[in-house]
């Protein structure tokens, strides 16, 4: 299993929000700019045969770096399936509820300060949502029935409430990174691939049970001091990233044992946890299965040591009065 470079990821984000900011700061000196049919015509491309296969039209519209407040013209290209927004000054999405054959839609780098009053109960086909480095700081009002991925990145989310599986069923990807989330109690997506919530300020675990399907678990840079809160449900983890939380003692790992059977790849770096000698040791007792322990692969030498290990603590079990 690939080891993500969430290094790279992490860098390109902060690039984009420093960016971000500028633009939020120019806006507030800006008068309204109104999209023209002159920048529509420059930005459209792939054509395709319309829904009743009689005609075509231009399916994909890229808008982004127009300095844009105002989107209105794009409502009567209701053929698009791709539209890409970003980096505008756009507050007001409401123009593209008459885009009900969307189906991918970038929203990154604007000034959305919520989705009550936006179009996403119209676009029932939508699959693939991005509004990373917005304004957004709750999730009322957001509905996606055929969402596949989301990216909420870098906005201002203190709570997920609202995210059941009811709303999103189809949602395989979820990134909250770069928010103000505490908990991620409220996610109950039992569909659930990709979890990404680095950089926020969660300080325990709660409402794992209820991912089951969940491969890959990003928590880099949080607050959390135990991994108390895995579930025994979670039996398609493989990937779980903890790096640069505060994991002081070993105890704080046992839960790791719950999903021993299928992780393969974790990262502890940066804990206070990994400064003890046989730290390497301790975790490869919890995961006998494991394949990757930070950026280094599981020695051979090292998975014996910790068989012998395991071993010894099952005698000392057995011997025990």
């Amino acid at each position: 299993m690939s080891e993500i470079d969430e290094d790279a990821v992490l860098s390109d984000f902060e690039g984009e929000e420093e960016t971000h900011l500028e633009g939020v700061e120019e806006n507030e000196k800006v008068q309204v700019c109104y999209l023209t049919q002159e920048t529509i015509s420059q930005g459209l491309s792939l054509l395709c045969r319309t829904g009743n296969g009689l005609g075509h039209a231009f399916v994909k519209l890229d808008l982004k770096d127009n300095g844009l407040s105002d989107i209105t013209a794009v409502s009567s290209f209701i053929h698009l399936r791709f539209l890409d927004v970003s980096n505008n000054h756009l507050t007001d999405l409401s123009p593209l509820a008459s885009l009900t054959q969307l189906l991918w839609l970038k929203v990154d780098c604007n000034a959305v300060a919520c989705f009550k009053g936006q179009p996403f109960t119209q676009l029932t086909y939508l699959q693939w949502l991005s509004m990373a480095a917005n304004r957004l700081t709750d999730l009322d009002g957001l509905v996606g029935p055929a969402l596949e991925s989301l990216n909420l990145t870098g906005n201002g989310l203190k709570t997920v409430n609202g995210l059941q599986g009811g709303c999103f069923a189809n949602l395989v990807t979820l990134e909250l990174r770069g928010n103000h989330l505490d908990s991620i109690d409220g996610i109950n997506l039992p569909n659930l691939r990709q979890l990404y919530l680095a950089q926020n300020v969660i300080k325990h675990l709660k409402g794992l049970e209820r991912l089951e399907h969940l491969t890959t678990f990003h928590l880099r840079d949080n607050q959390l001091d135990t991994l108390e809160g895995l579930s025994p449900n979670m039996k398609c983890l493989q990937y779980l990233n903890v790096r640069g939380n505060a994991i002081l003692y070993e105890n704080a790992l046992k839960c790791l044992g719950l999903v021993s059977k299928t992780l393969r790849a974790l990262v502890l770096s940066e804990n206070p946890l990994v400064e003890t000698n046989d730290y390497r040791l301790s975790v490869l007792v919890l995961l006998p299965n494991l394949e990757r322990l930070d950026k280094d692969l599981v020695s051979p030498e090292e998975r014996t040591e910790a068989l012998e290990r395991i071993k010894e603590l099952k005698e000392e079990e057995i011997s025990l009065p």
